[in-house]
């Protein structure tokens, strides 16, 4: 049995930057204070500047799901293919997968002049189907989760998969979990942490070489790594972030929060938010102290104090 964590809830005094945004996704706090993130129903790229003005950096299709800034100033996205989504009055949600759906890929945007190239729609010669969130090692690659896809009577077999940047080499690393959706490094590099969205658990791996997971062939996921956390009710975990002292900062759904995991899984502080849909958190500011998170079923960019410095990101100049 997995005990749940001592838990908290705080309500933040949060800023509100941007409205009006197509289910905003994969935040990335830019060194001249806008962030970048991903609009999936509008299906691009955009920069979001400090005065909450949105700038479309590049048209992606399918489903841009996770960005992440890696070498040469690129922008790396995880599009998960697409997804059909229902709209009501100021509410916005994903409800499966898109009618026009091909298959997944992992792109790059040069955030200069909008231009994209696929560098991956496959690994280990079968089509990726979801890519959700991705994270930069200090090897030269990144770690991706591909999520799968979900339909009226079936879902996709999630995975963790692990790339370099540069094209040449992509693998599975981790197979199978449950829709596996953020994905974290710890401050040393010798933990991988994923979150699976409808468990509400946090699974943290042993990272033995770049790309390569301790007992990764094992017959269960009980063998494959440890669970950290598993929140109980109906919560989902979505993206995450680790701040510069371990821990877990996770998007969790229909509570509407970001969860505070402690690296021990011994605590879970809640930051609740307006919105069932927070779907993403990256740091920024000054000393990165903030926390910015993606509140997507309205369409909002806010922002809010945490309590310790972010984890400064791979690629990232300040």
């Amino acid at each position: 049995m997995i005990a749940a964590p001592a838990t908290t809830s705080v309500t933040p005094k949060i800023t509100e930057i941007a409205s009006g945004l197509r289910f905003p996704e994969g935040p990335v706090a830019m060194p001249d204070g806008s962030v970048v993130l991903v609009e999936i129903e509008r299906r691009t790229l955009s920069r979001v500047t400090p005065d909450g003005k949105v700038h479309v950096i590049a048209n992606l299709g399918g489903g841009p799901n996770g960005a992440a800034l890696g070498p040469g100033g690129k922008i790396y996205v995880t599009n998960n293919g697409g997804l059909k989504f229902v709209n009501r009055p100021g509410k916005i949600f994903p409800i499966g997968q898109a009618d026009d759906y091909r298959t997944g890929s992992i792109q790059v945007v040069d955030p200069e002049t909008g231009k994209v190239e696929t560098l991956y729609d496959a690994c280990d010669g079968r089509q990726l189907r979801g890519p959700n969130d991705l994270v930069f090692d200090g090897a030269g690659g990144f770690w991706f989760t591909d999520l799968g896809k979900t339909r009226d009577r079936d879902s996709d077999r999630g995975a963790v998969c692990y790339a370099k940047a540069d094209g040449s080499m992509i693998r599975e690393a981790i197979f199978s979990l449950e829709r596996p959706n953020g994905i974290g490094l710890s401050p040393d590099e010798k933990t991988l942490y994923v979150v699976e969205t409808p468990t509400a658990r946090c699974w943290a791996f042993r990272i033995s070489a770049p790309g390569e997971i301790d007992s990764a062939n094992g017959p269960y996921r009980g063998e494959k790594g440890t669970v950290i956390a598993g929140l109980g009710g109906y919560q989902m975990f979505d993206s995450l972030a680790v701040d510069g002292e371990g821990h877990i900062a996770v998007a969790t759904l229909i509570s509407g929060a970001v969860t505070d995991l402690w690296p021990d899984g011994s605590r879970a502080d809640r930051y609740v938010l307006p919105d069932m849909m927070v779907t993403n958190v990256c740091f920024g500011g000054r000393d990165l102290r903030t926390a910015f998170a993606t509140l997507s079923m309205g369409g909002m960019l806010v922002s809010f104090e945490w309590p310790r410095p972010g984890l400064p990101l791979r690629y990232l100049n300040r």
